[in-house]
């Protein structure tokens, strides 16, 4: 370990600290499924070592039970996967190329714990990065030790050795671990240019375990920002969602534009940062997405609820909903600010970075029309809407209408209490009209009161355009005036199509 990188920023955490998270490991540890012991004692009887790794060791300690079961080895791939055949049920090697073999032992009463064990074992390595591909290049190493030093960071660098459970740390991950800081087992300059994805997972743990950067391992990633580059969209979106979907997603964030990864992760959240106004005539971008995105996130709901949080689709929607300000802002004559459009504008730009990301069809889709129609409701609060506005809205929103309510109502971040409970009774008094409409007739599902089978039997015309625009014509007159009975349905389709006839 480089001199510079030894000693934490934080101060070394006091002897209680130490002590605790020991007794909290005792007792996760101390909780193992016998499986695990098993499999260390197979792996040993072939003359290999075997010990659990990285965030299994790191939540023991902070008193969590991991649902992972990661190990590492100093068995080749298709030794391990002789070993695991040996002791599970079933095993997979989709993972070969980089040395994880992956195997399930199901649950069968009066054998081990009897629950289903599912692990991950993974062969030592040493991963490197060729400066111009985006792809990692395995070399597999010959010691415990060796491994751990290409991990990420050293709270994520500490091993229990099986079956014999001995704990291997030797990289101070446990001192970081007290004092709640993410530094890189080597110098970080080397660690980020083997892997430069490490950078956004400092991001990631950031959000996910509440940890500062160590001021070294901080500006080595600000000074190999750039690095990223060379990722694969694939692997930044899997860090991104973690980092979003995690309890506190705001200081991950603020790692990326703090340290200038968000300039290649996610540039409209950069832009919105850089996009300051030293004369104080609109709010802050930025600092308002991010506590959008927090107030978005307190209005997500318990499994039962109509959005179960974490909703990765209304988090992105949140932190890209104003995404379109920087491009659309106008300073007026008189001293005001406009953003004419800025939610059609960031639309466009949301579907384009998502897609950037390798998003799939449906998130890009559900995120890019919850960011167009964020500003809908404003007008609202007027009592200007008709019941064909309040259904067109609800009709627009489709299945996205539970976090569209969500989204608006976070949107809401002024300070002058009496505009913030205006807004939110207007928002009420919305959210109880779509309520009484919906008691009256099918709202969050609306149709024509003829469907297209209808439609073709009373004008007597065959599948193709026409049909199309008769189904429009009454989807219309069905948004102005709700539902009627079929008689007077088919009276406003013949009259429709006395006009098609002239």
């Amino acid at each position: 370990m480089s001199p510079e990188n030894s000693t934490p920023a934080a101060g070394q955490p006091d002897v209680a600290a130490l002590t605790e998270l020991r007794m909290r490991a005792l007792d996760v540890i101390t909780g193992l499924p016998p499986e695990v012991l098993e499999l260390g004692q197979v792996f040993s009887a072939a003359g290999h070592e075997l010990a659990l790794v990285g965030g299994p060791v790191r939540d023991a300690f902070l008193g969590r039970a991991s649902a992972d079961l990661d190990f590492t080895t100093s068995a080749r791939p298709d030794e391990t996967i002789a070993l695991l055949k040996e002791w599970g049920d079933a095993h997979w090697d989709i993972g070969k190329e980089f040395g994880t073999i992956g195997a399930k032992r199901f649950a069968r009463a009066g054998r081990g714990s009897g629950t289903e064990i599912v692990v991950e074992v993974t062969t030592y390595r040493a991963d490197e990065y060729d400066p111009t591909s985006r792809k990692p290049v395995v070399t597999f190493g010959d010691t415990l030790e060796g491994d751990l030093s290409r991990r990420d960071f050293t709270v994520n660098a500490m091993a229990l050795r099986l079956p014999q459970l001995e704990f291997v740390d030797p990289h101070d991950g446990l001192v970081d671990l007290a004092a709640g800081l993410l530094r890189t087992p080597i110098a970080p300059e080397m660690s980020f240019d083997d892997d430069p994805l490490r950078m956004m997972r400092a991001a990631r743990f950031a959000a996910q375990l509440g940890f500062g950067i160590e001021p070294a391992t901080r500006q080595a990633i600000v000074d190999m920002a750039d690095r990223m580059s060379i990722v694969s969209a694939e692997r930044v979106r899997a860090e991104l969602d973690k980092l979003l979907l995690s309890a506190s997603p705001r200081a991950g964030l603020e790692v990326l534009t703090d340290t200038g990864l968000a300039r290649h992760v996610l540039p409209e959240l950069m832009l919105m940062k850089e996009t300051v106004d030293e004369h104080g005539r609109h709010k802050d971008v930025y600092q308002h997405t991010l506590t959008v995105m927090q107030q978005a996130i307190d209005l997500e709901t318990g499994p039962e609820g109509p959005v179960p949080g974490p909703d990765l689709v209304l988090r992105l929607a949140a932190v890209l909903h104003d995404c379109g300000k920087p491009a659309t802002r106008r300073f007026e004559p008189g001293g005001g600010v406009s953003f004419h459009h800025h939610e059609l504008v960031g639309a466009k730009l949301a579907r384009k970075r998502l897609k950037e990301l390798r998003y799939d069809k449906d998130t890009i889709k559900d995120v890019a029309r919850l960011v167009e129609l964020h500003l809908r409701f404003h007008g609202y609060g007027d009592g200007g809407w008709t019941d064909s506005a309040v259904r067109r809205y609800v009709t627009d929103a489709g299945p996205l209408l539970e976090r569209l309510h969500r989204l608006t109502r976070a949107d809401c971040t002024t300070r002058n209490r009496r505009r913030a409970q205006r807004l939110s009774g207007a928002y009420d008094s919305l959210e109880a009209r779509i309520a009484e409409l919906a008691e009256q007739e099918e709202i969050a599902s609306i149709r024509p009161d003829l469907d297209g089978q209808q439609i073709m039997e009373i004008l007597g015309i065959k599948p193709g355009p026409l049909v199309g625009r008769a189904y429009k014509h009454l989807l219309e007159l069905r948004m102005e005036r709700g539902p009627v009975d079929a008689e007077t349905a088919k009276s406003d389709l013949l009259a429709w199509w006395a006009t098609q006839q002239d």
